[in-house]
């Protein structure tokens, strides 16, 4: 297993970060990273997702939920054609630091027996990716 860990410091209550991160229907104005997500968000539920990292092609998938605790987690699982060969699961949380701060985190855990080679072609864009939507999603949340 292999883990691609970022974080970031936003000046925002954890009610504002939250209804920004959910707000599906915006991703296209501000998320340069997760360029579209579709779907009945709910545990269980597929949903639709196009992701983009720097310099790479677009990636269409639809990976299905499998935790979402309002105002905290988000969390989805995806896989590459069969289990075992290239998994993801990708989560995003909300940690309130103060009344008006919260430190986001954007992790994915990546496994299956593609991984690590699949990684080295793509960990250092995807972490890019990952940094750029945390930026923009804390500049969405201070203005």
């Amino acid at each position: 297993m292999k883990e691609l860990f970022t974080e970031i410091i936003i000046n925002a209550s954890s009610d504002k970060v939250w209804d920004v991160l959910t707000d599906f229907d915006s991703y296209p104005e501000w998320n340069p990273f997760v360029r579209e997500l579709r779907g009945d968000v709910q545990v269980g539920k597929r949903i639709e997702a196009v992701l983009q990292a720097p310099n790479q092609k677009e990636m269409k998938f639809r990976p299905r939920v499998i935790k979402l605790v309002p105002r905290r987690e988000f969390r989805w699982y995806g896989m590459l054609g069969i289990r075992g060969l290239f998994e993801g699961e990708h989560i995003f949380e909300v940690h309130p630091a103060e009344p008006r701060k919260v430190r986001f985190v954007q992790r994915e855990i990546f496994s299956g027996i593609l991984a690590r080679a699949i990684l080295k072609n793509i960990e250092e864009n995807t972490r890019a990716g990952f940094e750029q939507m945390n930026a923009a999603l804390k500049e969405r949340c201070e203005s």
